[in-house]
């Protein structure tokens, strides 16, 4: 341990920027300067001829983890910008540049842009859309808003963030950012405003909704001859729709998730009386919408830690001494489209009220050509009073001669989402932090499952959902609008009365004009346990289903995942022994790698059954004798992977299904179970996934960890443990998704757990605080905080996060205070 620490601190010293030169942020011209630090000397600006505006004490622990003090929250803010910067600048910038509409001018407009969740396009199209939302003034007027807008502590902590950006970038220059992949890079100056932070806040709320439909949007174009965009003959029939593929189209990949999950103890299970929380949100392991921790304390008024998405200056998933929270995506819609009918050969549309023409905007915009050059390319938009036009036939909401569709996004109506997060560190116990998240009205698209001190869990959908009651949907879906709402849940509403029978109605206890109040939206406080794994809000625990909300938000009596099932299943069994949950115990089940999958299919011998009818004896010798989890020294885990990555999906006439016992809402964490043995395509499932590791030169007996390792940016080949989540039922989901680095190994991942935390209310107002963030805190592949969470990870280790200033100090690698402007 003693050898650690040295070399921990020689390590951090070696960050200190001592004599660098300074140059200009995301603009061109700035002076420069020669600043300087030590470990604990404050860092002022050069010039400084007014009284500093900021001042903050940013305290490093090991692992790079940042505990900044400060008195305000302005100043808070500039250390937290400061303090992201330092881990994560060339994503911080990148977000920068996406929320100016400057990607074309950078980075040139053909290269495709993927924020790895929902949002991907080329450059020109992003552009388009950010450009057009600039012109819109669209985040200018949310900001002069006193209902949607955000409140003074969230304005003022957006400054500080910004001023701790451009603030680094001085001390640091261009040249002095390690980073490869933007050291050097002419967009890293000092000129960032609290506007651009503003926007890509503004884009990560519309991560659900509009960022879904980029290409739709700024590919919308009215039918013409060479495009007429004549729709297939008739309405598509529901049991016709490929499910699959429709939802991938709405955002909603259920071969690509975009998920979490979360647990809380409450102090009837719990050996300690109080409250405890697992929480594991699956996000990307690199880009826009990776975590960074954090510690933010205003003395006396304001301690929150946890885990921060690139450009947030607030905790978004933590804990304070009270309360621990985490979050998972919801099935909640945050849009609705509309279905509008055209005269036909123009851009006009009806309504209720008359014919109406098209809003055609264009934007232009600014783009690299391949000799360096700059030059301006035009795009068009369409908009209705409702949103932007879309052209996605794949998802029958195509433009044809008949009719179009445009989206209204509830998102898009809020910039709420900094001061609901900065709210709800504020929180006594989890009724509080619900009357918080309430007030904030900005929680774009996830669940909250918390515990507290008291010993009271929550589990709560209260995010932004449009308030379209099933009633309404039933009254104002077109034909095409039903079918969506049949096989995907999404009501697609008729345009004609969008602005009046069919509009979005408002709760008197809403925040703002057209979604749900609190009253409509579903929640649960218990004194047991809850959960949610992205799963509808039905089931937060078997003995308290809930029921009776509108079908937006999601659905009811409705099968449950696989992972559901497991994270259900780890505090069923544990309590079942007659022993409670433990915060070992609680934390242990993130390194259980049980797959509830095989655990169902192995009931009967049914998986041995299946795997023998191949005749594949050497493949079936390891899956016989495989300990059934995802372990890194776990041989077989690939087999059955591969096999359930191959199950039918969807039943097909005159053959049975996967399973012989089908879902039943009442025994729905047992149910579907007994593996159809009898379905021949269940049977070619298996022999076509030994096939392919026969084909790809995998041995049968490898171990996991052999085959699935780190694969971000710089990451070592760090064996991993874990899987596939949904369908194979790991609640330690990792998942494969255009890895970078170690593509030469089977599966190198990219994507999965991430800010992992477990807290534990312990007796005299401690806190047991255990994280791990499985890909470290610095994306810089040349800082020694990049690779070290993943080992641990690989190893099932835990940091023990520093929470109080004995803590801290016991911890504490470097000290740097900042004072400012």
């Amino acid at each position: 341990m003693a050898r650690h620490r040295i070399a921990a601190l020689v390590a951090a010293a070696s960050l200190v920027p001592l004599g660098m030169s300074v140059s200009p942020l995301f603009g061109a011209n700035a002076s420069s300067a020669t600043p300087s630090a030590a470990l604990t000397a404050p860092i002022a600006p050069r010039h400084a001829a007014r009284a500093p505006r900021y001042s903050a004490t940013i305290r490093i622990t090991e692992h790079g983890i940042p505990h900044i003090t400060a008195k305000s929250f302005g100043s808070l803010g500039y250390g937290s910008g400061y303090a992201a910067a330092t881990s994560s600048i060339c994503t911080l910038a990148d977000t920068l540049i996406t929320g100016r509409g400057l990607r074309s001018r950078w980075f040139g407009p053909k290269k495709k842009y993927d924020d790895g969740v929902s949002m991907n396009g080329s450059n020109l199209q992003i552009d388009a859309l950010v450009t057009d939302l600039h012109n819109r003034h669209v985040v200018e007027k949310l900001l002069a808003d006193k209902v949607a807008g955000p409140g003074s502590e969230a304005r003022a902590i957006v400054r500080g963030y910004t001023a701790g950006i451009n603030r680094y970038l001085r001390d640091h220059g261009r040249n002095g950012v390690t980073d490869p992949a933007c050291h050097g890079a002419k967009y890293l100056t000092p000129d960032a405003k609290p506007i651009d932070v503003w926007y890509g806040v503004y884009l990560a709320n519309l991560l659900a909704s509009t960022g879904v439909f980029v290409k739709e949007i700024v590919d919308a174009d009215p039918a013409s001859i060479d495009d007429p965009g004549i729709p297939d003959p008739g309405i598509p029939v529901a049991a016709d729709v490929d499910r699959d593929k429709l939802l991938a189209g709405l955002g909603r990949d259920p071969k690509s998730g975009f998920g979490s999950n979360a647990t809380a103890i409450g102090g009837s299970s719990s050996s300690t009386g109080k409250g405890m929380l697992l929480g594991n949100p699956h996000f990307p392991w690199r880009g826009r919408y990776h975590f960074t921790q954090q510690h933010l304390t205003i003395p006396g008024q304001y301690d929150v830690a946890g885990a921060s998405l690139i450009g947030s200056p607030v905790v978004n998933i933590g804990w304070n001494n009270n309360v621990a929270w985490s979050h998972t995506v919801s099935t909640a819609y945050r849009f609705t489209p509309y279905e509008y009918h055209t005269i036909a050969g123009t851009t006009m549309y009806l309504t209720d009220t008359g014919i109406h023409q098209l809003e055609h905007r264009t934007v232009k915009i600014t783009v690299r050509k391949k000799n360096g050059s700059l030059g301006t390319v035009s795009e068009d938009l369409y908009r209705t009073p409702q949103g932007y036009v879309i052209d996605a036939p794949s998802q029958f909401m195509g433009w044809s001669p008949l009719s179009f569709w445009a989206i209204r996004d509830a998102n898009a109506e809020q910039l709420r989402t900094i001061d609901t997060f900065l709210n709800m560190g504020k929180a006594t116990n989890v009724r509080d932090l619900l009357r918080r998240q309430d007030a904030g009205g900005g929680m774009p698209w996830v669940n909250t499952t918390a515990a507290d001190r008291n010993g009271d869990v929550l589990y709560a959908d209260h995010s932004v959902v449009p308030n379209v009651p099933t009633s309404l949907a039933q009254r104002c879906m077109t034909p095409v609008g039903r079918v969506l709402d049949q096989v995907a849940g999404l009501p697609g509403l008729d345009g004609t009365f969008a602005d009046s029978s069919c509009k979005w109605k408002t709760d008197s206890d809403a925040e703002r004009p057209g979604v749900f109040g609190s009253k409509n939206l579903p929640d649960v406080v218990r004194r047991d346990w809850v959960m949610n794994a992205n799963d509808s809000y039905w089931l937060p625990n078997p003995k308290s289903p809930i029921e009776g909300y509108a079908n937006i938000i999601g659905c009811e009596r409705c099968e449950r995942t696989m992972r559901t099932r497991m994270v259900s299943q780890y505090v069923i069994d544990r309590l079942a022994s007659g022993r409670k949950e433990t915060p070992a115990s609680l934390r242990g089940h993130e390194h259980e790698n049980r797959l509830r999958a095989a655990e169902v299919m192995r009931q009967h011998g049914d998986l041995n059954t299946v795997c023998d009818a191949t005749g594949e004896t050497r493949a079936c010798a390891v899956l016989r004798k495989w300990d059934g989890t995802s372990n890194i020294d776990s041989r077989g885990t690939h087999i059955f992977e591969e096999f359930v990555a191959r199950l039918p999906t969807v039943p097909l006439d005159l053959i049975d299904t996967v399973w012989a016992t089908p879902f039943s809402a009442a025994d729905p964490l047992n149910t579907p179970r007994d593996l159809n043995t009898g379905n021949p395509l269940v049977v070619k499932a298996m022999g076509d996934a030994i096939a392919y590791l026969r084909s790809r030169h995998i041995p049968f007996n490898a171990t996991w960890g052999s085959l699935q390792v780190a694969g971000d940016r710089g990451a070592p080949p760090i064996p991993l443990g874990g899987g596939t989540g949904d369908s194979v039922g790991n609640a330690n989901a990792l998942a494969s998704r255009n890895p970078v680095q170690n593509r030469d190994k089977f599966r190198p991942i990219t994507y999965g757990s991430s800010h992992i935390q477990a807290i534990s209310f312990l007796s005299g107002g401690r806190v047991d605080a255990r994280t791990i963030l499985t890909y470290g805190q610095s994306e810089d592949p040349t800082s020694p905080f990049s690779a070290d969470q993943t080992r641990m990870f690989s190893k099932k280790q835990w940091v023990r996060f520093a929470w109080t200033k004995t803590q801290i100090q016991r911890q504490l690698l470097r000290t740097i205070q900042l004072i400012g402007s």
